[in-house]
């Protein structure tokens, strides 16, 4: 079995080129700016300078897979959110992302496979990009944000085309959230991302098992970055809620029973936490992930599991057995 990183990250400069001038890129700017703070902002502009050719360059991130003991490497793009963009500029962003992440692939097949982009902020164009990344491009799904748009939540019916196309195509489903909602009361301490990004995970996993999303849906393949934020710490208190409330009690089967459908990465840092991730998530549903090549990643994927000393069957699982049942056939090792 590979070992199989589920979350790293691609840059595609062609869609830079594409949108620099757009209004809507300049108010993403505006408000990410304002969420991060002054000093997160300007710390961030000079981290993807510097970052630049690891997310490019095929031969640095096979080199950086090497020495961190990854086989096999998921690739995504850099989860920049483009919500804002009209129907046909988000025919063009999508395009270009999708062609570049099968573009990078095809170039190390034996190591690299695919997870595309769709304009959730258009559902029907969403349901096609989907089809053509897998169909035709072979990626093995494709990563979303923790909303379509500003007032859209996943669980809205508008999408409910789309996730039938996800079941029915037994595509992967990446859930990366990019800052919180909560604004400018994280601007400062980079909280827009150590606080801001478990929040809107756990935010948006509670819509889709409340929902009914996942009882309806009961093989789609969904995955969430970073542990699947702060859900799996407190999984009890959604079961409660289950239990006591008829407002919460929504489902046939209580919210960690349905959240244990899902999958997350294993990016909690420590032998502690990724036991504790396990525990609440089960060994079936965890994943390598150490969100190249980004500060807030890690560069020992494999060790740090290794370092949290769980039996051999799990360490295997979490290695690259819970990958292949999430994307499909992998590359033989070799």
């Amino acid at each position: 079995m590979p070992s199989v990183d589920v979350h790293a990250h691609l840059g595609v400069p062609a869609v830079d080129e594409l949108i620099a001038d757009e209004p809507g890129l300049a108010g993403q700017r505006a408000a990410d700016a304002a969420a991060l703070g002054p000093e997160s902002a300007s710390y961030n502009v000079e981290q993807i300078r510097s970052l630049a050719v690891k997310l490019t360059d095929v031969d640095v991130r096979i080199a950086a897979m090497d020495r961190a003991g990854v086989d096999v490497q998921a690739v995504s793009p850099v989860p920049l959110p483009h919500a804002w963009a009209e129907r046909g500029l988000a025919e063009r962003i999508t395009a270009l992302t999708n062609e570049a992440v099968a573009e990078c692939c095809s170039r190390r097949p034996d190591r690299l496979v695919g997870i595309g982009a769709v304009a959730l902020q258009h559902p029907d164009l969403a349901v096609e990009q989907l089809r053509t990344a897998v169909r035709e491009l072979g990626l093995r799904g494709v990563q979303i944000s923790t909303s379509a748009a500003p007032g859209v939540e996943l669980d809205d019916p508008s999408l409910a085309e789309f996730w039938a196309a996800a079941d029915e195509l037994g595509a992967a489903v990446l859930i990366h959230p990019w800052g919180c909602t909560l604004g400018e009361r994280l601007n400062a301490y980079y909280l827009f991302n150590t606080v801001g990004n478990p929040v809107e995970t756990a935010l948006a996993l509670s819509r889709l098992a409340f929902s009914g999303l996942l009882e309806r849906h009961p093989g789609l393949r969904i995955w969430s970055a970073h542990g699947g934020g702060y859900l799996g710490s407190y999984l009890v208190r959604a079961d409660h809620a289950w239990q006591v409330r008829g407002d919460a009690r929504t489902t046939e089967a209580p919210p960690s029973e349905l959240l244990r459908r899902t999958f997350v990465d294993s990016l909690v840092y420590t032998p502690q936490q990724l036991r504790h991730l396990v525990d609440a998530m089960g060994a079936g549903q965890v994943t390598l992930g150490s969100d190249y090549p980004f500060d807030m990643g890690v560069e020992d994927p494999v060790h740090r599991l290794l370092e949290a000393d769980l039996d051999a069957t799990t360490t295997e699982a979490i290695r690259g057995g819970n990958a292949a049942r999430l994307l499909g056939p992998l590359p033989p090792v070799g």
